[in-house]
Formats: structure tokens, C-alpha cells, sequence
């Protein structure tokens, strides 16, 4: 059984996949149905979902997202290490706009379970939304919030102590090691 502690250490953006790994689409669910039990601002329960499985709808949803900013000599993952499945969390404004911070709750909670199931994700925020709105045809009503891009993983992610006043961008090493800088423990708890 995997501890909490170590779901979340081994949660990780990871933005190489083995796409010809399929994700059955009752994955996708199970993952949205684990979501669905979280906290909700005033239990208004907003959020919506767009569960995508298929090559054909992948590839509708990969090109309106922007990859790892801090890479700039990469482009995104290559044909072949792409996402194999894309959750889309959308809040449902006829329900509430005041929806606070249940995406990020129920992303979180979608990528852990993602983890406990031996894959891996990367929550994504750079998102064309009017494009991803045409391409996948979704009424006004429903606000693009992120993306969930799921697959197996097809790379090493690890953490390491950043130093005070060192850098906080990710990078990856001659071995193609993504290298993921976070600040000590000390430096967060203030009192």
C-alpha cells in the first residue's frame, strides 16, 4: 500500500510519456469519481469534466497547450511521448463563479490517484482556451480552468534542496534528468 507521503513525492509533472500506453477511459472516470468526493466551496460542487482517451481527441487537445516554460530549447513532448489521456476541469458559471479553489483541490486529487495507479501527470494552466473551446466544441457557460495531461511516464523526475538564493527553475541534466528544485522545509514554516 503506498503512504500518502510517498503518493505525493512521487507526484511529479512529468511531461514524457509512453504513448502507446492506452488509459482505458474507466480510468478517467474512476480518477474524476475520486475527485468528485473532495471539499467544494460552500459544497457548491461546480466542476465539470472532459475525459479524453482517444488519439483523435488527443490530438485535438495537444497543440492548445504550452509545455514547460523554463525548457526553452523544447518544444513539448515528441510523437511518441505524448500524453495517452487528457482530463479538462471545467466550473460550470450557471452553478457558482464563486468557485475558490476547487479545481486545484480536485486536480491534485486526480494526480495522486493517477500516481496510485502507476501513472503520472502534469497539470497544465498555459492552455489556448478559446482554441480548446472550438476544438472540442464546449459551450460558453463552462470556463476552461486546467488541464490534466495523463500517461505512463517515460522519464525521471527528481527533487532537490535548493539552496537560498538559488534557482527555482526546473531543468534537465546530459542524461535527460528533470531536475525539479524545491525549498528546504526551514525556509517555509515562518514561526
Amino acid at each position: 500500500m503506498n503512504s500518502l507521503h510517498d503518493l505525493v513525492s512521487r507526484n511529479r509533472s512529468c511531461r514524457r510519456f509512453e504513448e502507446s500506453y492506452a488509459i482505458p477511459r474507466d480510468t478517467l472516470v474512476e480518477l474524476v469519481a475520486l475527485a468528485r468526493c473532495t471539499a467544494s466551496a460552500a459544497n457548491r460542487q461546480p466542476l465539470k469534466y472532459i475525459l479524453s482517451a482517444d488519439p483523435q481527441t488527443n490530438a485535438r487537445i495537444f497543440p492548445c497547450l504550452t509545455w514547460a516554460a523554463y525548457l526553452k530549447d523544447w518544444d513539448g513532448p515528441t510523437p511518441g511521448q505524448r500524453p495517452s489521456a487528457y482530463i479538462v476541469i471545467l466550473i460550470d458559471e450557471t452553478i457558482t463563479k464563486d468557485w475558490w479553489c476547487d479545481d486545484g483541490i480536485a486536480a491534485q486529487t486526480i494526480l495522486l490517484g493517477a500516481v496510485e495507479k502507476g501513472l503520472a501527470g502534469c497539470m497544465m494552466g498555459a492552455i489556448q482556451k478559446e482554441r480548446l473551446r472550438r476544438e472540442l466544441d464546449i459551450p460558453d457557460h463552462l470556463m476552461i480552468r486546467l488541464v490534466l495531461a495523463l500517461g505512463k511516464p517515460a522519464e525521471t523526475v527528481v527533487l532537490e534542496d535548493l539552496e537560498p538564493g538559488g534557482d527555482i527553475r526546473y531543468w534537465r541534466d546530459e542524461k535527460d534528468i528533470h531536475h525539479v528544485p524545491k525549498r528546504k522545509l526551514e525556509e517555509l514554516i515562518v514561526k
